[in-house]
């Protein structure tokens, strides 16, 4: 007997989160329907997540604070806050039933609801276990059958079944859970932004779209002030999901936007960043920070000799640590011209023979007392430090060679609270 062959190449699969912006009005929720169906006609398989419309949110917040005069309890807020994310669902899956498309909306009160969390009110988090095997049991036997799952996003429920919400970034939280769980192809978050920027457009006037960047990066605009994507979210994000900003004015999903890439590391943890020892140089002046020229010859005289590792800076000093691999003597003769040649600085100093430590991790920001927890362990061990930084939700300390695996070891106890 032949058998016939079949085709069991799995369709496209998207999750695309649309946020509140997004959905602000009838046309721009109409827009993002249609982009919906459009792409579910053409065999796509789509699972969708929404914000409340527009503001929403802030306008349940205030009624509710200002009609209790700020009595209410988290618990009761986040039932009230949900409201805005479970009209939403149910409005986008009518219009994509208007519309010709079989969807189903995922409400909090529903006992498949695939969202779990702990009971942290207002800011709760994930039971990612648990919510990863409600997704692929509940949300991905739709999905392949090519129903569109509308799932309400800030929002989740706990074990004892209250609703919670999920705090800043809430929305894109359940965009990435949801992406790893179903094994999607790429996720697609709408925003009223062309991408990524190189600057907010609120305070900038003509900012760039990034094409891509990287999740590091991503984290350390966060750290300014400048939210795109809140940082709580993007330690969700699985670096085998590709994922996209777009704008949701063009109304489809095939504009460039931004392309995010790689991962945050899941645990806190401490590495040596190089291999090689570090050299310290102090210079010492008066009004050197009121220099930039000074500032940039230095810099420009380290890089013809050795990578430069990191930079401090105050009124009266600039430290500058620079790796040994390079003509470290040559160059401390060009950085001791510099300092002659300008009547601010005045004299160095130098300390050899350091090693270049990198803690970093997700909810390094939102672990309290993180430095003291490290500079104390050191402390208590013997080991001075003789510099320390924080950047781009990193801790960088630079430690006596000599002691570098003894203080790695030391700072990694320290962080698992050993």
């Amino acid at each position: 007997m032949v058998m016939k062959e079949i085709n069991m190449e799995r369709r496209k699969r998207i999750v695309v989160k649309y946020g509140g912006a997004s959905l602000a009005d009838h046309e721009r929720i109409l827009k993002a329907v249609t982009a919906v169906a459009k792409e579910a006609r053409k065999g796509t398989q789509i699972a969708v997540i929404v914000s409340a419309m527009g503001k929403t949110t802030d306008l349940l917040l205030h009624a509710a604070k200002n009609a209790s005069n700020g009595k209410v309890e988290k618990g009761e807020l986040d039932e009230i806050l949900a409201m805005g994310e479970r009209t939403s669902i149910r409005i986008f899956a009518v219009a994509l039933k208007a519309q010709g498309v079989e969807s189903r909306y995922f409400d909090p009160s529903d006992p498949d609801w695939p969202i779990i969390t702990d009971d942290t009110f207002s800011d709760a988090s994930p039971i990612l276990e648990k919510c990863e095997k409600r997704i692929r049991q509940f949300v991905l036997p739709l999905v392949e059958k090519g129903i569109v799952p509308v799932i309400a996003g800030f929002v989740g429920r706990t074990l004892d079944e209250e609703i919670t919400t999920l705090g800043r970034g809430g929305s894109d939280t359940t965009a990435f859970i949801l992406s790893k769980a179903l094994g999607a192809d790429e996720l697609i978050l709408v925003t009223d932004a062309e991408g990524i920027m190189s600057a907010d457009p609120k305070i900038i006037g003509k900012p760039k779209t990034l094409r891509d960047i990287d999740v590091d990066t991503l984290v350390g605009l966060a750290d300014s002030g400048t939210k795109f994507i809140h940082r709580k979210a993007l330690r969700y994000l699985d670096p085998s999901v590709r994922v996209r900003v777009i704008n949701h004015t063009y109304g489809n999903f095939n504009i460039e936007g931004t392309l995010i890439k790689g991962a945050l590391s899941t645990e806190l943890d401490v590495s040596l960043a190089i291999q090689s020892p570090v050299t310290s140089i102090t210079v010492v002046g008066r009004g050197v920070s009121e220099k930039p020229e000074i500032v940039k010859e230095l810099a420009e005289r380290v890089k013809i000799y050795a990578p430069l590792l990191g930079l401090s800076l105050n009124y009266d000093s600039i430290i500058l640590y620079v790796s040994e691999e390079g003509d470290s003597k040559s160059l401390l003769e060009e950085i001791h011209e510099t300092i002659l040649k300008h009547e601010e600085t005045m004299a160095m100093s130098v300390r050899k023979n350091l090693a270049f430590l990198r803690v970093k991790g997700v909810g390094l920001e939102e672990t309290p007392g993180i430095i003291g927890k490290i500079s104390g362990t050191l402390r208590l061990n013997g080991i001075n430090i003789f510099g320390l930084l924080t950047i781009t939700s990193s801790i960088l300390l630079f430690v006596d060679w000599n002691e570098r695996e003894r203080a790695q070891k030391l700072v990694k106890d320290a962080l698992q609270g050993d």
